[in-house]
């Protein structure tokens, strides 16, 4: 195995024992938690391919409703982002910028890093709330919960992304 599929799996078990053992134990208006492990799926480099894109986003949504009992619903939603992830940071991204760029705020800039991360956030918590409430009899209560997950994924992100921004210098 090369080592960035080896660093790959170890940030996939950090993010998870993230989610699982602090994220999931927090509920917002008693139903919203926030989930995060789409930060895995949006930081893939800009060189990656599809298939492997797509690969990681199943495993990543297949290892968190495994252990979440959320029944296909993470699998499905981390699918989706690694499936629209290359489209949505080549509109994010700076045309002179390396094809094996890795989005970050210091590599894409605070501004659309922020975007970046706010649309991928809004696309992953949408289709899992909508997936997760199989009607649109109670709209209102899925779309508090879509912007309220997606605001609060968004924030833990941004912290992240400050805290790493910091270390590395």
């Amino acid at each position: 195995m090369s080592t960035n599929v080896l660093r790959n799996i170890l940030k996939l078990v950090v993010l998870l024992l993230v989610q699982l053992i602090l994220l999931n134990h927090i509920h917002i208006l008693g139903y919203i938690s926030p989930i995060v492990i789409a930060y895995m799926t949006m930081n893939f480099r800009r060189g990656c391919s599809r298939i492997s894109l797509l690969l990681w986003g199943f495993a990543i949504g297949l290892a968190y409703d495994v252990f979440s009992n959320t029944m296909g619903i993470g699998m499905a939603s981390c699918t989706l982002l690694g499936m629209i992830q290359p489209v949505l940071l080549k509109l994010f991204t700076p045309r002179d910028a390396a094809d094996d760029l890795e989005p970050s705020m210091r590599t894409l800039g605070a501004r659309r890093y922020t975007l970046y991360a706010l649309f991928s956030m809004l696309i992953f918590h949408t289709v899992f709330y909508l997936l997760d409430a199989l009607t649109l009899s109670n709209l209102m209560l899925t779309a508090c919960a879509i912007g309220i997950g997606t605001a609060s994924a968004f924030l833990l992100i941004i912290i992240a992304q400050s805290f790493r921004k910091h270390t590395e210098r």
